[in-house]
């Protein structure tokens, strides 16, 4: 008895990224975001949306969610712009060869379209919060895109990533109650000064290629050991106005528990690079300041469960 054999005439899957090229270069563009990096504003924002809710006695989720889009979006499309704008150094930079448009797996014309639909849902979202916020959308999302272009022409570009990064406390409080807080600029300018003082120890991994391609930067302009003296000043800064945010606020002990955590890990953070060593700029750069946002917005949650906040 001949024994029967199945025949299958299933033709093989192709492969899914083959069968949407465009999703892939899309995921693409957003693999170079770095989603875990929103750690670094969005804490902040946070922190403020939530001071700013308690002050009107309670939390809207509508807005929350607004407030959470408009983060997400502003800082994808500052990202993607980034890329755009840096694709030419991109694909000289051993650092950054293997971004999406240098290494061929995205194109301009798909990070600027993620550029377009991002700042078009930003608008939307602070349309929704209200007048003011979609007043100030434009030259919110302009400032924010601006950054990108500023390493061409001026060393501050680190003031110019510390303030767009900044524009997010006080851009939640004002989405969230429609006025102005002098408590928030102060934590703003604690935000400026905390984060340009991370980014000048970050780009020290570049300092080399910056000199040669005229790329502004502290470090580039200044030399390494003035630029990570300008680090620990805008950083010892930073900590001042961290400090006196609180004290205006009125936060009891866990916020001050928290600011000595992140007077210690700031320590840590310089300690870890020196003028002739940019090993460990990794860690200073993302583990260290990931801990300073999350640990502050924590102790403000437990601070204000004592009745503490702004009036």
């Amino acid at each position: 008895m001949e024994s029967s054999t199945i025949h299958h005439t299933d033709k093989p899957r192709p492969d899914k990224a083959n069968e949407n090229p465009a999703i892939k270069r899309i995921a693409a563009v957003f693999g170079d975001i770095k989603f875990a990096h929103t750690v670094f504003a969005l804490p902040f924002a946070l922190l403020s949306a939530h001071l700013a809710f308690l002050s009107i006695g309670g939390y809207r989720i509508d807005k929350l969610i607004a407030i959470l889009i408009c983060m997400v979006t502003a800082r994808t499309a500052a990202m993607s712009f980034n890329r755009y704008i840096d694709r030419d150094l991109d694909s000289i930079n051993p650092r950054t060869v293997d971004r999406s448009i240098p290494s061929g797996r995205a194109t301009p014309s798909d990070t600027i379209s993620v550029v377009i639909v991002c700042c078009l849902i930003f608008i939307a979202a602070c349309w929704y919060l209200g007048i003011l916020p979609l007043i100030l959308s434009l030259p919110t999302i302009a400032f924010i895109l601006s950054y990108s272009a500023s390493k061409r022409f001026t060393w501050l570009t680190h003031l110019w990533l510390g303030t767009a990064l900044a524009i997010a406390p006080m851009g939640a409080w004002i989405a969230v109650t429609g006025g102005w807080s002098w408590e928030i600029a102060v934590l703003c300018f604690a935000v400026v000064c905390w984060v340009s003082g991370f980014d000048i120890i970050y780009s020290l991994q570049d300092i080399d290629f910056d000199k040669n391609h005229r790329v502004f930067s502290i470090p580039a302009t200044m030399g390494t050991g003035n630029a990570l003296i300008f680090s620990r000043t805008v950083h010892s800064a930073g900590f001042l106005s961290f400090a006196v945010f609180g004290w205006l606020v009125g936060f009891n002990y866990p916020y001050w528990v928290a600011l000595a955590l992140v007077g210690i890990v700031l320590i840590a953070e310089h300690s870890m690079v020196r003028k002739d060593d940019f090993s460990r700029v990794g860690v200073a750069f993302f583990t260290m300041n990931g801990i300073i946002s999350v640990v502050l917005y924590l102790s403000v949650l437990v601070s204000s469960a004592s009745g503490l906040g702004i009036q």
